[in-house]
């Protein structure tokens, strides 16, 4: 456990100024939808459903549903880097503040040891290029890389926070460049990626079955 004293400078630490960063992103995601909601009810629930995409089924499906909704290439961009940029703040603080016991409450626990032992099976493929292998695993359009589990590899590489930040957000903004402006083709092809994204959900379906098992003990 961690002392009063320490708890009360919890937002002096990185963790926490970061953790306090996605929180007022996401005061702002929620002000700027909810304003959208009463010119464009249309435009607002595809805002909020990229969101839901990009928090349980990735960069992807989130751009898609932009595209999708008419957005243009720049705002699906800029909407899509937005949403990874505030999910990293969480996850990556979260994680870094369970590791130092600020966050106490067990099925978070467990859910970041699960995301840890993810991050240590892939970290091998990194150690030995530094920044540049951090930037290439987290853009790799692959079930296994992105920016949650590239910045817990960075923090267990003992990376410097803007060594590892900027590897993380550079990785994901040319990522979500590259499926937007390769939509097109892509979509000439979807008869083929359906199946190959019927594959990537049954295998993150299967992995949270797991981790919704470990936190009730099962």
């Amino acid at each position: 456990m961690v002392d009063g004293k320490q708890k009360s400078r919890l937002h002096r630490t990185p963790a926490g100024m970061i953790f306090l960063a996605g929180v007022i992103m996401s005061i702002l995601l929620a002000g700027v939808i909810g304003y959208v909601g009463t010119t464009d009810l249309q435009t607002a629930k595809t805002l909020l459903l990229v969101f839901v995409a990009h928090t349980f089924g990735g960069r992807a499906a989130g751009i898609s549903l932009c595209i999708i909704g008419n957005f243009n290439e720049i705002w699906t961009i800029v909407y899509n880097f937005y949403l990874e940029v505030l999910i990293v703040c969480f996850t990556y603080s979260a994680f870094v503040l369970s590791v130092r016991h600020y966050i106490t409450f067990r099925p978070l626990r467990l859910f970041f040891i699960r995301l840890e032992r993810n991050a240590r099976r892939q970290k091998h493929k990194i150690e030995n290029y530094g920044w540049f292998g951090l930037f290439v695993f987290v853009m790799a359009p692959l079930p296994v890389t992105g920016p949650v589990i590239g910045s817990i590899i960075g923090y267990l590489l003992k990376m410097p926070l803007w060594r590892n930040l900027s590897a993380i957000l550079l990785g994901t903004l040319t990522a979500i460049v590259l499926w937007t402006v390769s939509f097109d083709f892509l979509d000439a092809h979807i008869h083929v990626i359906k199946y190959i994204f019927a594959g990537i959900i049954a295998v993150v379906v299967l992995s949270y079955l797991k981790t919704i098992r470990e936190w009730w003990g099962k």
